[in-house]
């Protein structure tokens, strides 16, 4: 019973000391600094070993000007048994608030010689000097612990405080040191050096890394060198100079060729064809297995896709028959399949043999998956060949198919899309309500703004004329037809002037617009939005729009800029906020983190 006793009066004070420090600081928080320090004062005297109570205490009585009474107390606790030498700074800092510099400069200096009797407490001196932005004192601190006692290492902190100080080339150094000698330690210090380095490879940041980097390669040829400045090289996005370097970790190495792979995908991701190109060749040409060769053949196809003219069309299909005569074509080649089929409906037009050529790989022995992905692509071509109800017959088998997979979820979606597309607007609002919950965001996202759309439209007009105008510009503008798409949108903005699909309609036809290189139309109607509906959710797409327009097509860097500028301080909440930021930044000449 005793003990019962004695275990509640323990949490009923846990729990009664936990509500008194919430209330001091809610006190402290508010500006009440005198009903704080009164419960502070209760909590040091129960518990007389809580620093960070006293030290608590010390800033409120700082905040009342009550300086005297704070030295009293670090006075009292630097005199005691338990002494910590951080409380030299506290203290240095109450002289300091007082401008009694040379006081807090002899106070700062006794806690850094208290080093030469106990260097473990460099830690806490270095962070307390941190916490006053006292720099230069906690480099001397952890510079002199590390003296003192060799086991310790203050490298990380170190190498932060070096690039506070604007020391660029002993940050990078420190950090390299700190990674040579914890491996671990990389991504940390990858990720402080994106805050120096920008895009510009003439930087001062970027040169004096460069320089840092190549003069350590040379005393010693550590692959690390090589991958920290295949890394700088892809910030810069100089693709060929990572090239370089990811060839020489492979031919040192020999292990695989990811790093080369992933390289290629970057430079391609980023329209970097040409180098991307070279790249996947590269790691076709060092393929040690058939499936890794037919892998990187399939990048470099979609390279081949995004980049063929008109007059390589012919070339490209004879490309596609040498693989699948070499690889064939089962389900080890259903990706490359897809992507030769889906270049013959969506560019070349032969839907009919697209559609034919998926019905048969279809029917191959394949997994789950693969399967769905096939007939993905062959309902899609159908949609586009305007198969309506085909089309669905597959969506819906997709997702019975891999049901736990995001592909089901991408086919409810499609589901939806088609029946927009058809003029059956409720049965695609019933699949979109099921999609806002969707484990993906993306597609979440793509099923509220469709939902929003139709519902939107559909209050005011219910016989959705304009609505059903607008989804057979949207299929037109999927099947390439962007003149025919152009056409209906004028006729939305010429007999639905005013009604709430204007501004749908502005920004679909403007996105036609840049696709056709139509780029001074694509402005018109972008500032027509923002004109008239400059306070509506598409306002943000709008401003978004024209300012890549401007920066990327128009060459007009300053409006750019302007465009930017009006997302970063009218629209924080858009999904356009950080790259709007980022390319503000930018054009404004910034070190970019």
């Amino acid at each position: 019973m005793r003990t019962l006793f004695l275990l509640f009066f323990f949490l009923f004070s846990v729990s009664g000391i936990a509500q008194s420090e919430a209330l001091a600081k809610n006190y402290f928080e508010q500006g009440e600094y005198e009903k704080a320090a009164a419960v502070y004062k209760k909590l040091v005297n129960v518990n007389p070993n809580r620093i960070d109570y006293m030290l608590a205490l010390v800033k409120t009585h700082q905040q009342l000007e009550a300086f005297d009474t704070a030295e009293d107390l670090l006075r009292k606790q630097l005199n005691s048994k338990r002494k910590l030498p951080q409380l030299y700074v506290e203290l240095g800092h109450n002289y300091s608030l007082q401008g009694k510099d040379s006081l807090a400069a002899q106070n700062n200096q006794q806690a850094i010689d208290f080093l030469n009797v106990s260097p473990n407490h460099a830690y806490n001196v270095g962070r307390s000097f941190e916490a006053y932005s006292l720099l230069d004192e906690a480099v001397i601190t952890y510079e002199k612990a590390m003296q003192l006692d060799p086991g310790i290492n203050f490298n990380n902190q170190l190498a932060r405080i070096y690039g506070e100080q604007g020391k660029l080339e002993k940050m990078f150094n420190t950090y390299l040191n700190l990674i040579q000698s914890n491996p671990s330690f990389r991504s940390i210090a990858q990720r402080n050096f994106s805050m120096y380095v920008s895009e510009d490879p003439n930087s001062e940041a970027n040169t004096l890394l460069r320089k840092t980097l190549l003069r350590r390669l040379q005393e010693n040829p550590a692959v690390l060198y090589n991958e920290l400045l295949s890394w700088l090289f892809i910030q810069q996005k100089e693709y060929k100079k990572a090239f370089i370097q990811e060839k020489a970790i492979y031919k040192r190495s020999e292990d695989d060729l990811i790093g080369i792979v992933d390289l290629g995908f970057i430079a391609m991701n980023d329209n970097d064809f040409e180098n991307a190109e070279m790249i996947f060749t590269y790691a076709i040409e060092q393929s040690s297995t058939p499936e890794e060769r037919l892998r990187n053949y399939q990048y470099l196809m979609k390279i081949r896709l995004k980049t063929a003219t008109e007059k390589e069309y012919d070339a490209v299909v004879a490309e596609f028959q040498t693989l699948f005569d070499t690889f064939g074509k089962d389900r080890k080649t259903y990706l490359l399949q897809i992507d030769y089929n889906h270049f013959l409906a969506f560019t070349l037009g032969q839907k009919d043999e697209a559609i034919a050529n998926l019905k048969l790989l279809a029917k191959k022995e394949m997994t789950s998956y693969q399967e769905a992905r096939v007939k993905m692509e062959l309902a899609d071509i159908l949609v586009y060949s305007e198969q309506f109800n085909q089309a669905l017959i597959y969506y819906s088998q997709i997702q019975k198919k891999v049901k736990s997979d995001v592909l089901a979820q991408e086919a409810r979606f499609k589901v939806a899309k088609t029946s927009y597309y058809k003029g059956d607007f409720e049965w695609a609002q019933v699949q979109l309500d099921v999609l806002k919950k969707s484990a993906s965001q993306l597609i979440a996202n793509d099923a509220m703004e469709l939902s929003l759309m139709i519902r939107d439209n559909s209050l005011e007009d219910s016989t959705q004329t304009a609505l059903k105008k607008f989804a057979r510009a949207d299929l037109l503008a999927l099947q390439n037809k962007d003149v025919e798409s152009i056409s209906v949108l004028d006729d939305i903005l010429l007999n639905h002037k005013g009604e709430k699909i204007e501004d749908e309609v502005l920004l679909k036809q403007g996105k036609i617009y840049e696709k056709m290189g139509r780029f001074e139309k694509a402005e018109a109607n972008y500032l027509k939005l923002i004109e008239l509906y400059k306070e509506d959710i598409l306002a943000d797409d709008a401003y978004f729009s024209l300012a890549k327009l401007y920066d990327n097509q128009l060459a007009m860097p300053l409006k750019a800029k302007e465009y930017y500028e009006q997302i970063i301080y009218n629209f924080a909440d858009s999904i356009y906020f950080v790259e709007a930021r980022k390319r503000f930044r930018m054009l404004r000449g910034d070190a970019i983190e």
